[in-house]
């Protein structure tokens, strides 16, 4: 994340000049590199250098959200960005599951795979082997990718040209408007305040309910088992997938990005506040309470970041539209690698006032939680959040 924290803009204003296709295609050859070279670490500094560089050398989200946009007829524009979280979603379950099936070969598949084996000498190779295998499949069908970033350029020509009543001669030159500075843009540097804010949460939630499931009943937590745990993020994955495909399209039809993105954090609110009290429960009560909070979690996460994703692209031009996606990729990575670490400091901290009289123990994490998504939500109003002209507020 501190890799892609620094690298995220260059990456968007490279793709904004010489396309996106580009782009895609080398950040993938970089998958296929550093993820090898990581699971062929055997220094410590080895795995943080290869970690790094992987960051700072895969440009993919900023320009895959502008492409989402630009490959997608205006009314498929949600589809397309929800797409692109469903597939960044689905990676978060597929890839612990690779991890944790495939790592350590030699232990776990010891008819398999011998201790003197490429893979007993470098636990953690298969894995990341079989991921770069993925990502060269990816690389090699980036060869029927079209371009788009010139797609629209001809048609937007001719609707400047229809909507300019002064333009009366079709061969007359039309005087484009000149660039704005996307940080004096505050429609865009405000989505992407608010995108951050859920990103946060997002995240310290992600990292919290791990932490929270697994810790013993008598901290609060659940006493899951990591294959309990598994179970329930896999079954989030699939209920977000099928949100993803059958259901947001038709959310954002009727709602809008800005009003489905509020009521989604309005719900989220009362939602964590109840699972502090998911400890008191036992069986088939928790299993259902606890998977159905986590599926409904999922979903509400995904709304908001979709919808701040289609303001954020609905703020620019084409032109632009990589680098505005590099901006948001830029500040997104920043809280992304903040959010882990305050979490599991949150955590250790409120693990030793199970005793305190206000908000004892898992309660404060909660409530924690739940402010920075009042944060967010605050800011999805104005005067903080300008939304453009051209935008159906809806």
């Amino acid at each position: 994340m501190i890799g892609r924290c620094f690298a995220s803009l260059f990456w968007g204003v490279v793709a904004d000049r010489i396309g996106r296709k580009p782009i895609i295609a080398f950040s993938m050859l970089s998958v296929v590199i550093f993820n090898t070279l990581f699971g062929l670490s055997v220094k410590y500094w080895m795995a943080i250098a290869t970690r790094m560089l992987l960051g700072s050398l895969n440009g993919m989200l900023a320009p895959i959200k502008a492409y989402s946009v630009e490959v997608c007829r205006p009314e498929h524009h949600a589809l397309g960005l929800s797409v692109v979280s469903t597939g960044w979603g689905i990676g978060l379950v597929v890839g612990p599951a690779i991890g944790g099936y495939l790592a350590q070969p030699a232990k776990q598949y010891p008819g398999l795979f011998s201790e003197k084996s490429l893979f007993g000498r470098f636990p953690y190779l298969l894995p990341c082997l079989f991921i770069s295998l993925i990502a060269f499949a990816v690389l090699i069908s980036c060869i029927w990718l079209p371009e788009t970033l010139h797609m629209h350029k001809n048609l937007e020509r001719e609707v400047e040209m229809s909507g300019d009543s002064r333009v009366t001669d079709p061969h007359r030159e039309v005087r484009h408007p000149e660039k704005k500075s996307l940080y004096k843009n505050w429609p865009l540097m405000s989505s992407i305040i608010a995108y951050c804010v859920f990103t946060l949460h997002d995240t310290a939630y992600s990292e919290i309910f791990s932490l929270w499931a697994v810790s013993d009943k008598k901290y609060g937590g659940l006493s899951f088992s990591s294959k309990d745990v598994g179970q329930v993020l896999a079954a989030s994955g699939a209920g977000l997938l099928l949100y993803q495909i059958l259901v947001y399209r038709y959310v954002h039809k009727y709602l809008g990005s800005i009003i489905s993105s509020r009521i989604a954090a309005v719900l989220s609110i009362p939602l964590l506040a109840t699972y502090p009290f998911m400890t008191h429960l036992s069986g088939t009560t928790l299993g259902l309470a606890i998977y159905s909070a986590a599926v409904m979690k999922g979903t509400f996460a995904t709304t908001i970041l979709t919808g701040t994703c289609i303001l954020q692209n609905s703020a620019v031009s084409q032109n632009q539209r990589g680098a505005a996606n590099g901006i948001s990729t830029t500040a997104m990575s920043l809280f992304k690698a903040i959010a882990p670490a305050g979490a599991g400091v949150l955590f250790s901290w409120a693990q030793k006032r199970q005793h305190a009289a206000f908000f004892p123990g898992d309660q404060m994490i909660f409530l924690i939680l739940n402010i920075v998504e009042v944060i967010g939500l605050v800011l999805t109003f104005k005067p903080f959040l300008a939304v453009p002209k051209h935008y159906d507020f809806k």
